[in-house]
């Protein structure tokens, strides 16, 4: 597994691979340690795509990802995140739609869960999920990060 720590408009993260993908792009928390002693350099294919990607989506020159994925989960999990990944830039959807939409209408709860453990912030887009009722709800990196990338896409104003 290869790492690195990635400087973005809305703060560091780390960025994830092995050879047959990406595996995580999470926020860094103060707490964690591990981020001092990563470089920014790698010569993991993933890795380079996705920064590159993430450098022109931060630009406003990219609104959808090619970088290949290879997150772990349970299936439910993966056809979640599967589900997330067609969401379009700059569209917000409920919980309950992709519940709809995978085919498990009465399982937004179950939908929460996984989005709550998307391992590959931004590129699989859990940020777009906002309540039924519109609300900004629920995000790893904090409320105000989903904000931003939402103002960022134009998902809100």
């Amino acid at each position: 597994m290869d790492e690195i720590l990635y400087s973005s408009p809305i703060g560091q993260m780390i960025i994830s691979a092995n050879n047959q993908g990406l595996t995580g792009i999470n926020y860094v928390k103060p707490e964690d340690d591990r981020a001092a002693q990563l470089s920014e350099g790698t010569t993991n294919p993933h890795i380079e795509q996705a920064r590159a990607e993430l450098d022109l989506y931060f630009n406003r020159r990219l609104e959808a990802f090619t970088t290949k994925l290879a997150a772990e989960g349970t299936p439910f999990q993966l056809k979640v995140w599967t589900a997330l990944s067609q969401i379009p830039f700059g569209v917000t959807v409920s919980y309950a739609h992709i519940a709809e939409q995978i085919g498990s209408p009465k399982a937004y709860q179950a939908v929460g869960m996984a989005n709550n453990r998307n391992p590959i912030s931004i590129i699989i887009p859990c940020h777009r999920i906002i309540g039924r009722d519109g609300k900004l709800i629920g995000y790893g990196g904090g409320i105000w990060r989903k904000e931003w990338l939402l103002r960022h896409e134009g998902s809100i104003l």
